[in-house]
């Protein structure tokens, strides 16, 4: 990564946007995190936490491991943005990680249709959520469901549910859309009955 490479990403303003840019970043035959923050930016934090739990919640968090480190990824963006941090930084091991573009590929193909439709319905709406102290409160809620997520990853459905439930706060936060943060603390709660009855 250069400098230059991380001044010339724009920070993704719809979803639309960030398939866009997933798709660029799927182009070699394998990808790195690194090479996927260069293309929505290294100070976009709502994108980089929403890009690893929409990947989650594809058919790619069968793969052994995949929910480990997409949790790791989730919880180190989510920790700097509740600090304030006004540049995004992953630890090389991190950083490094590879995926085959190919599964990135099927991985954005798949999510295409429901983000779209995401994406045509979201708006301004209940937008104090988004803001601060609210937002910290959507923060610390994905910090916690990142922390639970490796210990669930034998639980590919429920982790898939918590990752959506990321994803809904996420686009929340970067389209001031209150009612989608709404339904992620639904999905929370899901998870959690979910979570409840299968171990009960």
């Amino acid at each position: 990564m250069t400098a230059d490479s991380s001044a010339k990403a724009q920070s993704p303003q719809s979803l639309r946007d960030i398939l866009r840019a997933l798709h660029a970043a799927s182009d070699g035959d394998t990808v790195s995190v690194d090479e996927i923050l260069d293309q929505i930016g290294h100070r976009s934090f709502a994108p980089a936490i929403l890009v690893p739990a929409m990947i989650l919640v594809s058919p790619i968090s069968g793969i052994p491991g995949t929910p480990t480190i997409g949790a790791v990824i989730i919880l180190l963006i989510t920790v700097q943005a509740i600090l304030g941090v006004d540049h995004l930084w992953l630890p090389a091991f991190v950083r490094k990680r590879r995926i085959k573009g190919e599964k990135l590929e099927k991985a954005v193909t798949w999510l295409e249709r429901p983000v779209l439709w995401i994406d045509d319905h979201t708006e301004r709406r209940v937008a104090f959520l988004a803001r601060k102290p609210w937002s910290l409160v959507a923060l610390m809620a994905i910090a916690a469901l990142a922390c639970v997520m490796p210990l669930l990853e034998v639980l590919p459905l429920v982790t898939s549910v918590l990752c959506f439930a990321i994803s809904l706060l996420a686009i929340g936060m970067m389209g001031r859309d209150g009612l989608f943060m709404l339904s992620g603390y639904g999905f929370i709660i899901l998870g959690a009955s979910g979570l409840a009855w299968l171990i009960s």
